[in-house]
């Protein structure tokens, strides 16, 4: 992809699955196969999959979105990573995309597996499961992205594992070998059903895109989520919480107590978390027992210069007996 202008507002979120009970059925498992080889040529043979954006490589920042995986196998020479994940290499080293992907699929197992190259900066979650969603609702041998250009994006999608495997495999038996061979010899012999959506496809090609991503995520309307994102994933948590409860009980305790209690007092409810349940629930109890403590002792202050009278007493207004 050359360089481009940076995309605009999220794409569409993700589908839920309804339980025959009423509640929300796990999904089915899927395994994750990201391919971050290449020589990155137009980066001036930098190595890609460890550019920071948003103080994360671009490879965290796409296993973070595939996290849901029963298996993530990632094509490249190891390095550290913020997930574990299981390394191969095509044979040889160099072979191009659809070598690469061979060598990962081997090691996938589940019936689906979503496939994804490893410099998309604003790969989220919640379009996985979308396309994981379209994949189990539909027929199609696979589901991509694309592109703001309208072109397709094989290294953004879900996979059924057998009809891609059968389609390595004829390839594989036509050529000979699969070094050197395009994606679109690939996706040609499916059935795919395609999606729009440039945000998510958006991909780190060049210089420029390194640069429209890392300023894309400093706006206004996106920096507090990638924050959350980059810190959970420094610190290893794995935890979705309601952040609009966290910074209203930090607005509270600086108003209504000082304005250093505001970062202590959410501080001290995560830790309050953490030795309880540990999950969003606990932290939304301990957040709402902290902000009602907040508003108590703002109540207090303010009553400071009224007297000090029970709220059932009368003033006595009769003259002296004396």
């Amino acid at each position: 992809m050359t360089a481009h202008e940076p995309p605009g507002p999220p794409g569409a979120p993700a589908l839920d699955v309804a339980a025959p009970g009423g509640g929300r059925a796990p999904a089915p498992a899927y395994d994750a196969v990201v391919l971050a080889g290449g020589a990155a040529r137009r980066l001036g043979g930098a190595d890609k999959p460890a550019v920071r954006v948003g103080g994360r490589t671009l490879l965290d920042r796409v296993l973070g979105a595939c996290a849901g995986a029963r298996t993530t196998v990632v094509v490249a020479a190891p390095r550290p990573t913020a997930r574990p994940v299981r390394w191969v290499r095509e044979e040889p080293p160099g072979g191009g995309p659809v070598a690469a992907l061979d060598a990962g699929l081997r090691h996938a197992t589940a019936e689906h597996v979503v496939v994804l190259s490893a410099d998309l900066p604003f790969l989220a979650p919640a379009t996985v499961r979308r396309l994981l969603d379209e994949l189990r609702a539909g027929r199609a041998d696979g589901v991509l992205l694309t592109d703001a250009d309208g072109r397709d994006q094989p290294l953004v999608a879900a996979y059924r594992t057998r009809a891609l495997r059968d389609a390595l495999a004829a390839l594989a038996q036509e050529h000979g070998a699969l070094t050197g061979l395009p994606l679109r010899r690939l996706t040609a012999a499916l059935d795919l059903t395609r999606v729009p959506d440039h945000v998510a496809s958006f991909d780190c090609d060049t210089w420029d895109d390194i640069a429209a991503a890392r300023a894309r995520i400093r706006e206004h309307g996106h920096v507090l989520d990638e924050w959350i994102s980059a810190v959970k994933d420094e610190l290893g948590i794995d935890l979705d919480v309601d952040t609009g409860v966290l910074l209203d009980l930090a607005r509270d305790a600086a108003h209504g107590v000082a304005r250093p209690a505001a970062p202590l007092t959410t501080f001290l409810v995560g830790y309050a978390a953490a030795r309880g349940e540990g999950g969003p629930q606990a932290v939304a109890e301990a957040a709402r027992k902290a902000a009602a403590l907040a508003l108590r002792w703002a109540q207090e202050e303010t009553a400071e210069d009224k007297p000090d009278v029970a709220p059932d007493a009368t003033p006595d207004t009769r003259p002296d007996a004396g």
